[in-house]
């Protein structure tokens, strides 16, 4: 009755432990996950998928920035002015 007892209490154990670990690494876990599925497809594209694309705007929001009829001869106040690296 002994070893039962210890082998359901381990099972119990190990149970509880990969619980607490899916949990605790979810976000980790879920992103990994997605990348194995999306490797295993055999009809996913990496050139199809469009939020790694070369060809996406930089500026995501593009009515944010007034921009007059002739850019090259308005003058920037240096508030306003935008810096490039």
């Amino acid at each position: 009755m002994g070893a039962v007892t210890i082998a359901v209490l381990g099972a119990a154990g190990l149970i509880l432990a990969w619980i607490s670990i899916e949990i605790a690494c979810k976000p980790c876990l879920k992103k990994g996950r997605e990348a194995i599925d999306r490797n295993l497809n055999p009809d996913y594209d990496p050139d199809d998928d469009d939020s790694n694309s070369i060809h996406a705007p930089l500026n995501l929001n593009p009515s944010s920035t007034a921009v007059g009829p002739d850019p090259v001869s308005v003058s920037a106040s240096p508030s306003s002015a935008v810096k490039s690296v």
